[in-house]
């Protein structure tokens, strides 16, 4: 669930309406600016906090209203699930089922940019984002407090893309508070040609007898400071993550070889990211990261977190 204080996503994310019962929304990408796991639960998952940041890599979908009242997907990238599978369907048939409204149908178009395996959460986003657009379309008018409980029912990370742009997040993710950023922050991403799987990741966890506070980063978020930013990042999957993929630490080590204010992994990886001071030293770390590593396969991206429109 969310806490009040979060602007309405469709209103940060939108990107047109096209046409009477349809509209496009973007789904954006999240780093884990800080990720602590506090301990092994009794339904298997873990407890964890952790702060989360939005950043402008999207997926975009095109959502339509179907009167058929079946929910079909279909996706642009190859090996990307359309059927019950996708969290986007499973967010759309969950949400019929909490109105008791079987009759409603939906026509959604998935185009894929943000990467998979990464630690960026792109499904989990798709589904939020879809979750809101159908809310829109349906004319269902659920509060995001209705949509968030759908959402934690979905996936840990669901209900952040309901709070954006930023949020402290602890249970197993789901639990949401709004963080105020004092200012867009800048950022490069790395995703690695290799992808890693969060259980496997988990399944190597070691969880911490002293975890580590998130005051720090928070405190430097609220600020919009990046070079205190870059200080306090934090992530406890990293050590797991490492072990199952060396080649991971190596682009890390190498991301912060080309002085950004900090680089740490994001979520489970394998995507690692550079916390950097503005634009203009993004667009040099990512040149540098380029340069140091022009065979790897690694895709990187220039992002900047998610602000939401003044208007």
């Amino acid at each position: 669930m969310t806490r009040p204080g979060a602007p309405d996503p469709i209103a940060v994310y939108t990107a047109s309406h096209a046409g009477a019962g349809a509209i496009v929304v973007a789904a954006p990408a999240k780093l884990n600016l800080f990720l602590e796991i506090l301990r092994k639960r009794s339904d298997g998952f873990h407890e964890l906090e952790s702060l989360m940041v939005a950043v402008d890599l999207f997926d975009t979908l095109e959502v339509r209203a179907d009167p058929s009242g079946t929910i079909a997907l279909s996706c642009d990238a190859p090996g990307v699930p359309t059927d019950g599978s996708n969290l986007v369907v499973k967010a759309a048939e969950a949400l019929k089922a909490r109105v008791g409204r079987a009759d409603l149908g939906a026509a959604v178009r998935l185009t894929k940019r943000i990467p998979t395996q990464a630690g960026l959460a792109g499904g989990s986003s798709d589904a939020a984002l879809a979750l809101a657009a159908l809310n829109r379309i349906w004319k269902l008018a659920l509060t995001r407090e209705e949509l968030a409980a759908i959402a934690a029912s979905i996936g840990s990370d669901v209900a952040f893309f309901l709070a954006p742009p930023a949020g402290w997040c602890v249970g197993r993710g789901e639990v949401v508070t709004p963080e105020p950023v004092g200012r867009p922050l800048d950022f490069v991403v790395v995703c690695p040609a290799v992808g890693l799987s969060t259980a496997d990741v988990y399944r190597r966890l070691t969880v911490p007898a002293s975890p580590v506070g998130g005051g720090a980063v928070r405190a430097a978020v609220r600020a919009g400071d990046p070079v205190a930013l870059g200080r306090a990042l934090f992530n406890r999957l990293e050590e797991p993550a490492f072990a199952l993929s060396p080649d991971v630490e190596q682009v890390r080590e190498r991301l912060a070889g080309v002085s950004p204010c900090g680089a740490r992994m994001s979520g489970s990886g394998s995507a690692v990211f550079a916390a950097c001071r503005d634009r203009a030293e993004a667009g040099r770390v990512a040149a540098a990261y380029r340069r140091a590593d022009p065979d790897q396969g690694s895709r990187v991206y220039v992002v900047r977190s998610v602000a939401p429109d003044p208007a």
